[in-house]
């Protein structure tokens, strides 16, 4: 029995192993084509884990993958799960200025529309770039007509992080229906720790996951924001060589447990698509605060 009746929000960033931030200075993005590719493999676990536990999702894609992929794009539509953007090619936002932010959403909603003929109304942004520097990316968003962001990590993070954004669903651009839902911070001794998936899940006892997911639930009486990657439950991906210790620890760490932990997760809470979640929350946003939006 699913421990709330809090419906959460279950998302995957679906991305191959050589796309992550963490090997970005190692791995070329002119080389990527002639990398032997895993993610379809991953995706199609997890469709068949989220099948048996009865849950829908949001599969945040790269426009990169769904060019290669548009059999995978169909049947994560066709099993009902939302497909929605992660952008073009993983670049951070704060790397890509307005104008290239602008072109790269566009690009990657195009081809990511075309290969799964599901109409795309979300986006997050590659390692939670939307952050202090590009509060503007919000009114790209807004202008380009999407509906919903889930692009804030409302931390503090040496990787990324904007600590002083709203925990929970708030309203970015002034005069505009665009929300963004913020990827889940449990509250601990007045500091906000980072519970919202990831490397944090598969690093950490699946103790601790429990505890923040219910105090978002119960005490705050929100929905949590999950996410995770494909190649997350990959221990068989081809390891990289050249990266830091602190890239190579982040990354490959725990990967064999993490099927299961998933499995554990999905069963236990209730869990729907990120377009419904932000439907529902769109009611009790809050503007962001003016100090934030400059």
């Amino acid at each position: 029995m699913r421990g709330s009746e809090q419906i959460n929000g279950l998302s995957v960033d679906v991305e191959d192993w050589f796309q992550v931030g963490a090997f970005e200075k190692v791995i070329d993005r002119d080389d990527w084509n002639g990398l032997v590719a895993r993610v379809e493999r991953n995706c199609d676990e997890i469709l068949q884990l989220f099948d048996d536990a009865g849950v829908k999702g949001t599969f945040f894609t790269l426009g990169w993958v769904a060019e290669r992929h548009h059999a995978l794009m169909r049947r994560i539509a066709a099993q009902g799960h939302e497909i929605a953007s992660h952008g073009w090619d993983h670049q951070r936002v704060f790397r890509l200025g307005r104008t290239n932010f602008a072109a790269d959403i566009a690009r990657a909603r195009k081809v990511i529309e075309d290969a799964s003929g599901q109409t795309v109304t979300g986006y997050r942004a590659p390692s939670f770039s939307i952050d202090a520097r590009t509060p503007w990316a919000f009114e790209v968003l807004a202008e380009q007509g999407y509906s919903y962001s889930s692009s804030v990590a409302p931390i503090a993070h040496d990787h990324y992080g904007w600590r002083e954004a709203p925990r929970f669903a708030f309203k970015p651009v002034p005069g505009s229906d665009l929300v963004e839902i913020p990827v889940t911070t449990a509250q601990f001794a007045g500091r906000r720790l980072a519970a919202g998936g990831g490397g944090f899940f598969r690093v950490l006892p699946y103790q601790f996951s429990r505890w923040a997911i219910r105090q978002v639930n119960r005490e705050d009486e929100r929905p949590a924001v999950f996410y995770f990657h494909p190649w997350e439950i990959d221990p068989g991906q081809p390891r990289v060589e050249g990266a830091s210790m602190r890239s190579r620890l982040r990354h490959y760490t725990n990967l064999a447990v993490m099927g299961d932990k998933l499995a554990r997760l999905v069963g236990e809470f209730r869990w729907g698509r990120m377009d419904e979640l932000a439907a529902r929350e769109a009611g009790r946003a809050e503007p962001l605060p003016t100090a934030l939006a400059a």
